[in-house]
C-alpha cells in the first residue's frame, strides 16, 4: 500500500470534484491534507469525511490570483500542519464558452482563464517552492487538460493555450528543481464525470464522448486521483518532468 505518513499535503481546489477526490485518497494513504477552496460549506463536508474516517485534514480559503492570500494560506497550514511536501495545483476552470471564435473571446474572458488556471498555479509554486528547495525534497503536481494536448475547435481557446503553458511551466520547472530532489509532474485529464458535469453534461452528449474514448467509458474524479497518488509517492522518485495523459486512450501522443 502507498504511504503518505508524515506527509502534508496541499490540494488546491478540493472543495469538490478531482481535488476533492485527490484529498480524500491522499488522506486515505495517511497525509495530512489541507484543502482549499472558496466554499465554505463543501470545504467542510470534505474535511468532516476525511475526518470521519480517522485522516488528517484543515481548510483554507484564499484567492489564488492574490499571490498575499496563498504566503497567509501557506503560513496557516505550516502553523496547523507542518512544511508542506506534496502540492498539487489543482485549481482552474474555464471562463469562456467551447466553440466560440477567436474574435468573439472577450478580453475579460481571456484574461481571467489566464490567470486562474496559469496565473494561480505560478503564484501557488512561487509561495510553496521557497520552502521545498531549503529541505531538498517535495513533490509537486500540476494540472492540464487534454484540450492543450491536441487542437480542438470544440474546447474554449483562452483555457486550452492557459492549460499547454501549464505544460511548459511543468517541464522548466522540472528541470530547474530537479537538483532539489523535487519532483515536478503534470496530469492532463480528459472528460472527468465531476458534480457539475454528471449534471450539466447530456445524457446523449456523454455518450457520444464515451464513442471517442478507446476504453469506452467517461473517467471518474477517482481515476484522477489514484494517477497523483502514484506520482506524489515514493514510487515515483524517478519520474519528474512527465506530462500524463489520464484520458481512456482518447490522447495518445508520441
Amino acid at each position: 500500500m502507498t504511504d503518505l505518513r508524515h506527509k502534508v499535503a496541499l490540494v488546491t481546489g478540493s472543495s469538490r470534484g478531482i481535488g476533492a477526490a485527490v484529498a480524500r485518497c491522499f488522506a486515505q494513504h495517511g497525509a495530512r491534507v489541507a484543502l482549499h477552496g472558496r466554499d465554505l460549506a463543501a470545504l467542510s463536508a470534505v474535511r468532516a469525511e476525511i475526518e470521519a474516517a480517522h485522516g488528517e485534514a484543515l481548510h483554507v480559503t484564499g484567492e489564488l490570483t492574490k499571490f498575499s492570500d496563498i504566503e497567509a494560506m501557506r503560513q496557516k497550514i505550516e502553523a496547523a500542519l507542518g512544511p508542506i511536501d506534496i502540492l498539487v495545483a489543482n485549481a482552474g476552470g474555464s471562463h469562456t464558452k467551447p466553440r466560440l471564435p477567436l474574435e468573439e473571446t472577450t478580453e475579460e474572458g481571456f484574461r481571467a482563464s489566464i490567470e486562474g488556471n496559469l496565473g494561480a498555479t505560478f503564484l501557488t509554486l512561487k509561495s510553496v517552492l521557497p520552502g521545498m528547495r531549503a529541505r531538498k525534497a517535495g513533490s509537486i503536481i500540476t494540472l492540464s487538460s487534454a484540450a492543450a494536448r491536441r487542437p480542438n475547435p470544440a474546447s474554449p481557446l483562452p483555457y486550452a493555450a492557459a492549460k499547454a503553458a501549464i505544460e511548459l511551466l511543468t517541464q522548466h520547472l522540472a528541470a530547474e528543481v530537479g537538483p532539489y530532489n523535487i519532483r515536478v509532474n503534470c496530469i492532463a485529464p480528459e472528460t472527468i464525470l465531476t458534480e457539475s458535469n454528471q449534471r450539466d453534461i447530456p445524457d446523449a452528449q456523454k455518450k457520444a464522448l464515451v464513442e471517442n474514448h478507446p476504453l469506452k467509458r467517461l473517467g471518474t474524479p477517482e481515476d484522477i486521483a489514484k494517477a497523483a497518488l502514484f506520482l506524489a509517492s515514493p514510487d515515483a522518485d524517478w519520474i519528474s518532468g512527465v506530462i500524463l495523459d489520464v484520458a481512456g486512450g482518447s490522447v495518445l501522443v508520441r
